[in-house]
C-alpha cells in the first residue's frame, strides 16, 4: 500500500494532504468501499458533506480502512438549510453521529446562500466547534471575496481553506489572489470540470509528452497551482490514476496552454445566486 504525504501548511499550523478523494454524488451504499479502495490506494483526505446524503457511507469506509485516525483527513461541511448558529451545532452533531468520528479535521460553510444572510453565524458556530475540539480546522466553500470581506470584518477566526469550483475553465483568479493575500489555502472542487477535460486537444497533447492522460495533467496543474485539489472517482483504476501525479512536472508551455483554456464557464450555481 503506498501512502500520499504530499500536504500544505494551513494558517493555523495544520497540514492537509494537497490530494484528497470527494464524494459528491456517490450514493451511501457505494460510498465505503470507495473510500476503503481510495484508502488503501494511498489517499489520506476524504471530502464529503451533509448534502451528499454519504456520510455514514464514508464513515463506514474509514472504519474498514483501519487506519489510525490521525493518518486520515476528513473534512465534511454544513448544508444550507442549516445555516445559523444553534442549527449549525446541531447539523455538525448529525454529521458527526454519521461518520462516527469523534472529530472532523476540517469542518466547511458549504455555500454562503447569502439571500438567508446568515453565514457570519453560521461561522460563528464553527469557531465555537474548533475551541471545543471537535473540528481541527474551519473555513469555507464556494465564498466569493466579498463574502470573504465580510467574513473577515465580523468573525475573528481566518478561515484556513476556501473551496471552490476550480478548473481550466474557470481558473478563479482574483479569488486565488484574494485568498493567498488572506492565508487562506484554495481547495479545487469540479477539477475536471465533470468530465470535460477528458477527450480536451489540448489536454491530449500535453498527455502525451509526458506519458499522461489528460485528467492526470489537469490535475498536475491544480497541484503546480499550490491548491489542494479533490477529484471524483468510484473506478478503482481511476481512483488509482488520479494519485499517480507526483511524478511528473509541467513547463511553462503547458502552463500557458492550460491558462489559454480559461472561459469562466462554472459547471455549477454561482455563490451569489444559491441559497
Amino acid at each position: 500500500m503506498r501512502r500520499m504525504d504530499h500536504t500544505l501548511l494551513m494558517n493555523d499550523g495544520l497540514r492537509i494532504p494537497q490530494l484528497g478523494l470527494g464524494v459528491y454524488k456517490i450514493p451511501d451504499a457505494l460510498a465505503a468501499s470507495t473510500v476503503q479502495i481510495a484508502l488503501e490506494a494511498g489517499y489520506r483526505h476524504v471530502d464529503t458533506a451533509a448534502l451528499y446524503e454519504n456520510e455514514r457511507g464514508v464513515g463506514e469506509g474509514l472504519a474498514r480502512a483501519a487506519l489510525p485516525r490521525d493518518e486520515v483527513f476528513v473534512t465534511t461541511k454544513v448544508w444550507n438549510d442549516r445555516h445559523g448558529y444553534d442549527e449549525t451545532l446541531r447539523a455538525f452533531d448529525e454529521s458527526m453521529a454519521k461518520l462516527g468520528l469523534d472529530y472532523v479535521d476540517l469542518y466547511l460553510v458549504h455555500w454562503p446562500a447569502p439571500r438567508q444572510n446568515r453565514y457570519v453565524d453560521t461561522y460563528r458556530a464553527l469557531e465555537t466547534i474548533k475551541a471545543d475540539g471537535r473540528a481541527r480546522s474551519i473555513g469555507v466553500s464556494n465564498f466569493h471575496t466579498h463574502h470573504l470581506d465580510r467574513l473577515l470584518a465580523e468573525t475573528d477566526i481566518v478561515p484556513a481553506v476556501n473551496q471552490v469550483e476550480l478548473h481550466p475553465w474557470l481558473q478563479q483568479t482574483e479569488v486565488r489572489a484574494y485568498n493567498a493575500a488572506h492565508g487562506i489555502l484554495t481547495e479545487d472542487w469540479s477539477p475536471l470540470a465533470r468530465g470535460r477535460a477528458i477527450g480536451n486537444p489540448t489536454l491530449d497533447a500535453i498527455g502525451a509528452r509526458h506519458s499522461k492522460s489528460a485528467a492526470q495533467v489537469v490535475l498536475r496543474w491544480h497541484l503546480d497551482l499550490g491548491d489542494v485539489v479533490i477529484p471524483k472517482s468510484v473506478t478503482p483504476s481511476r481512483i488509482r490514476e488520479n494519485l499517480d501525479v507526483f511524478d511528473f512536472t509541467l513547463d511553462a508551455s503547458d502552463r500557458a496552454a492550460i491558462t489559454a483554456l480559461e472561459a469562466n464557464e462554472r459547471t455549477g450555481k454561482d455563490p451569489d445566486d444559491l441559497g
